[in-house]
């Protein structure tokens, strides 16, 4: 049986309300089929449009086997790369972030634009084109401060998405910020394990002592499981909608996206130990309320946010392999904020460190487990776990789609 049939006959058996099968976690198969469908179709976030305010700075990621580059130009425009030499396909820019006026192949000097197109190319023979040997685009959207890639041809819409999140991003005016701290841990587990771990706080009393100081553990809070009933939610809202701050949940029709904005513990305004602001200057003057909570903005496959107050907390996750997936945090502050005088970045980075720990090891054990033989799906606390089972429908839902459109199937190697 050809690799994408097994795919479609277990996602198509899948019981409901379970965990998915062993190979979805594990197989290096079932990983390229995840890269093929979703990773190098969908829209991904990568970056902060304010991580590359100034013409010429630059940095880099890898999405599986992809080289990028990520590039504002002369004209302020920011540009995503294929970060290949058309020459002999050297990377062009190996650092992970930088700053230059033309970008160089360190390897025979084929010089581009900081648009992409060639420049110079020495003792190349006569008839030569420039004009065809530029760094191949790849498409790139911006939205509230964020920047998006899509690797396909032809991607999907991404204006649902930007006419959903734009009149809850505004206010924060997170184009404005800078990145006060960045951190990238590596977990030992596929991504959708990462996902669905973040997708329920059902584990959270147990393993998250520093996050429950001010994070509601209360099921709600995914917004998709009865947010919509939920009094002090409901209140929530009425109360930030009233200061100008767009706050009720939506969802995109895919389920793939969604915005919504949750009060935090007991009067809490940010994400520290003492629940008080870790940024005396607020994120934005059009966002300074006090207790507005947390703005909350998920995209699959790549990213979850928090946007409070005083900072904002960014999320990207990016596969390695099959065992193994990147998690990227980066903290936003506004970006005339001093270190040492409006914070500091031990109070400001304390809880979400320990948290992105603990959920590495979570993470972990769970994969460490699923790699057993005597692994079965298992069921999912309708109650607790409404938002991993959004998510795991949502991945079986956009997978069956795609294996079905393929035309020619991709065979196990024996």
């Amino acid at each position: 049986m050809d690799i994408q049939s097994e795919m479609l006959r277990k996602l198509e058996t899948r019981r409901e309300g379970y965990s998915l099968d062993r190979d979805f976690y594990i197989d290096t198969d079932y990983y390229r089929q995840d890269l093929e469908h979703i990773w190098y179709k969908d829209w991904l976030f990568i970056g902060h449009d304010c991580e590359i305010p100034r013409a010429g700075n630059y940095f880099t990621v890898q999405v599986g086997d992809y080289p990028i580059v990520i590039v504002r130009d002369r004209q302020g425009t920011i540009r995503a790369l294929h970060n290949s030499c058309r020459h002999r396909g050297s990377r062009v820019c190996t650092q992970h972030k930088g700053s230059s006026a033309k970008l160089v192949c360190p390897y025979h000097q084929w010089t581009y634009e900081l648009d992409g197109s060639l420049l110079f190319a020495r003792q190349m023979p006569e008839g030569f084109d420039r004009a065809q040997h530029g760094l191949k685009p790849v498409h790139c959207e911006t939205v509230g401060g964020y920047i998006f890639i899509s690797l396909a041809d032809v991607p999907v819409a991404f204006q649902p998405f930007r006419d959903m999140v734009s009149g809850y991003l505004a206010p924060h005016r997170l184009g404005e910020t800078k990145v006060a701290f960045e951190s990238t841990i590596v977990e030992k587990g596929n991504w959708k394990l990462v996902w669905e771990n973040n997708r329920e706080c059902y584990h959270c009393a147990a393993n998250h002592p520093e996050l429950c100081r001010t994070y509601p553990e209360a099921p709600t809070v995914t917004g998709v499981h009865g947010a919509m009933n939920d009094p002090e939610i409901g209140a929530h809202w009425a109360k930030c909608e009233a200061a100008g701050l767009p706050s009720a949940f939506r969802i995109g029709s895919t389920g793939q996206f969604r915005m919504t904005r949750m009060p935090l513990i007991d009067g809490a305004e940010s994400y520290t130990m003492s629940g008080q602001n870790a940024v005396r200057k607020p994120l934005s003057a059009d966002a300074a309320t006090s207790g507005i909570g947390t703005l909350l903005l998920f995209h699959y496959p790549t990213t979850w946010n928090h946007i409070l107050g005083d900072h904002a907390i960014t999320f990207r996750v990016l596969p390695l392999g099959p065992e193994t997936t990147q998690v990227t945090t980066k903290w936003l502050v506004n970006k005339d904020a001093v270190e040492g005088v409006d914070y500091t970045l031990e109070e400001l980075t304390h809880v979400w460190t320990e948290t992105n720990d603990q959920d590495r090891q979570i993470v972990e054990e769970n994969a460490f487990g699923i790699r057993s033989p005597a692994y079965q799906p298992g069921p999912y606390s309708v109650e607790h776990e409404g938002g991993v089972m959004q998510f795991v429908d949502w991945y079986s839902r956009y997978m069956l789609e795609r294996l079905k459109r393929e035309a020619a199937p991709l065979s196990r190697v024996a």
